[in-house]
């Protein structure tokens, strides 16, 4: 109830006072309450398949700064005797709250080819005997990079859902939000803890602005602006500053500049340039092509479209390819093509919101590649 009134004292200056305040309160109270419930289950349902080894339990309790009982569960699944994306589809799997399609999403692959990863994980635990222990202060920063992209990916689902007929996923949001948020209070010096921050910040900022009263999806140009969430905002702002100011650009340092921008522009000159700096830490393929994207808004259409067209061998599954790749052809006027990139993309899509984007656009499209009826 506490947490339902902290809503209300956010969103009803913004938004008005609901004509029904009692009943406002009750629902969201009663919402918050079974995300909590479902949470603590999954969580106590997952923590026997964390055991996979018998292993006698220490004598003495590791000392530990961790103060989130969720958090120390995901150190302590980020072991580092195995593979780093292992730690992380492995813990997204077991404590993220995400299913075997769900992490295989993320991971850009096949979901039979992500239950093969996840149990070969498995396997080396059993075979190695390695222990699931929380992990003492001193075994935290090796495991810190793994954790954040942990709570980074549970967030993605929140924010853009895999599948589904709502586009948001509020409480995988709201409890990546948490885990970022106690993890930045636990390491308030990291650059890159207060980069996932601040970028989780500046997305969460524009959350309710996503989509219409009616759950359609809504273009970040298109966007109303008042419906933004400006304290976000702001603290996003502040935070990524700070963050950039203690170190060397990293990755979540780099993506929250770039989602700062966005709320302050876009300026798609300058965003293209901090992926061109976010590309230069290692190869992604998922970077270059918002790389792409961002060239061609800057006003190279055509170069943009070449370097989308260079990664279609690595993302032709990711539908997000595919609808980038429409939306710059049709920008060039090749509509024909456009509305066949269109087609491929609502083919891959899951999320329902999405498809009936991706369908509006494809009937659009279409329409303009059509021959004048004859009088």
């Amino acid at each position: 109830m506490q947490e339902a009134f902290a809503t209300a004292v956010e969103r009803w200056p913004r938004d008005g006072v609901p004509d029904d305040p009692v009943a406002w309160l009750v629902t969201v109270a009663r919402h918050r309450a079974i995300d909590r419930l479902r949470r603590d289950r999954i969580l106590r349902a997952r923590v026997p398949e964390l055991a996979v080894v018998d292993e006698p339990a220490p004598e003495e309790p590791v000392p530990t700064s961790v103060p989130d009982e969720r958090l120390r569960l995901i150190f302590a699944c980020c072991h580092p005797a195995l593979a780093r994306p292992a730690q992380t589809a492995l813990t997204l799997r077991l404590l993220g709250g995400l299913s075997t399609t769900e992490v295989a999403h993320a991971f850009l692959v096949p979901e039979a080819t992500m239950a093969q990863r996840l149990s070969r994980a498995k396997a080396k635990i059993r075979a190695a005997q390695i222990p699931f222990r929380i992990p003492p202060d001193d075994a935290l920063p090796e495991r810190l990079e793994a954790v954040l992209d942990v709570v980074y990916l549970v967030f993605n689902e929140g924010y853009a859902a895999s599948a589904g007929d709502a586009h948001v996923r509020r409480s995988l949001c709201a409890e990546a939000l948490r885990l970022a948020d106690v993890i930045a209070e636990l390491m308030p010096d990291e650059p890159e803890v207060l980069g996932l921050q601040a970028l989780l910040l500046a997305h969460d900022a524009r959350r309710d602005a996503r989509v219409d009263h009616a759950g359609a999806l809504v273009l970040l140009e298109d966007q109303d602006r008042s419906r933004w969430n400006a304290r976000e905002a702001d603290r996003a702002t502040r935070i990524a500053a700070h963050a950039l100011r203690l170190g060397p650009p990293r990755r979540y340092m780099l993506q929250a500049a770039i989602a700062v921008e966005h709320l302050h522009g876009p300026d798609w000159e300058r965003i293209a340039a901090l992926y061109s700096h976010l590309a230069a830490l290692g190869p992604d393929p998922v970077v270059e092509l918002n790389r792409a994207v961002a060239i061609a808004l800057a006003g190279d259409v055509r170069d943009g479209l070449a370097r989308i067209d260079a990664l279609a061998p690595e993302l032709a599954r990711y539908h997000y390819f595919h609808a980038a790749r429409a939306d710059l052809l049709r920008r060039l006027g090749s509509h024909d093509e456009a509305a066949l990139a269109y087609a491929r993309a609502l083919e891959l899509a899951g999320n329902e919101a999405e498809r009936a984007f991706l369908a509006c656009r494809l009937g659009t499209t279409r329409s303009r590649s059509a021959p004048p009826a004859r009088a």
